[in-house]
């Protein structure tokens, strides 16, 4: 079985950033990329951002293009979210999924980490 676990969130103001890990563990394997997306009370969720290994390709979400930035370590298959310019609007819990090898979906994911963003 494969572990995923979220962490970094937290409270911030407005403005202000956090960023937010995902990291993976249990059985060995390898990933074609790794994706956030994010849930607010009352809403679906939604894609933020996503990070492909091959070719390091990235790609945003239109609201969160020039304040966010994902990166990643494929050898640990670990992938990072860089949120600045915060706005209260970011407020959600943010959810990391793994895509394996051989898989057309993100199959691993986690259970989530809170941002909560103050005006």
């Amino acid at each position: 079985q494969v572990q995923t676990v979220e962490s970094g969130g937290g409270l911030v103001q407005a403005g202000g950033s956090l960023r937010l890990s995902c990291t993976t563990s249990g059985r060995r394997f390898s990933a074609q990329g790794m994706v956030w997306f994010r849930q607010a009370p009352g809403k679906e969720r939604e894609f933020v951002a996503s990070i492909r290994w091959s070719g390091d390709s990235t790609n945003y979400a239109d609201f969160v293009k020039g304040r966010f930035t994902i990166s990643g370590d494929k050898a640990k298959n670990t992938a990072y979210l860089q949120m600045n310019q915060l706005k209260p609007e970011d407020t959600a819990k943010y959810y990391c999924g793994v895509q394996p090898f051989g898989s057309a979906d993100y199959d691993y994911w986690g259970q989530g980490t809170q941002v909560t963003v103050s005006s």
